[in-house]
């Protein structure tokens, strides 16, 4: 079965760096454009970005765009998130994710598979 499973959350200090990864089996990861949401307390998913199957196109929230890095390596399975220069409100539990649509749909929230999520606490 498909899994999707992120590692490198934890507790940073305001202005700090974090690089999450999601390591993917059971799929042609290739065939996938690969993203990252992330869900504060209380409120809804959102997306935070995208990279199609070349890793030649990326999109960003504006929230996050300039600080958050989204990159792949389809030889590991892996997609990483390099977030630089964190707020208080980037603070939510990051979800990996993977569709089969593209860096469009995916925007918009169109999903075929999640991870479990890994949190990112940043402390001001």
């Amino acid at each position: 079965q498909v899994q999707l499973v992120e590692s490198g959350g934890g507790l940073v200090q305001a202005g700090g760096s974090l690089r999450l990864s999601c390591a993917a089996s059971g799929l042609t990861y290739s065939t996938y454009i690969m993203g990252w949401f992330r869900q504060a307390p209380g409120k809804e998913r959102m997306f935070v970005a995208a990279i199609s199957r070349s890793g030649s196109i990326t999109d960003y929230a504006g929230s996050v765009k300039g600080r958050f890095t989204i990159s792949r390596d389809n030889a590991k399975k892996t997609v990483y998130l390099l977030m630089n220069s964190l707020k208080s409100e980037d603070t939510a539990v990051y979800y990996c994710a993977a569709d089969l649509g593209n860096v469009a749909t995916m925007t918009s929230g169109g999903v075929d598979y999640w991870g479990k999520g890994t949190l990112v606490t940043v402390s001001s």
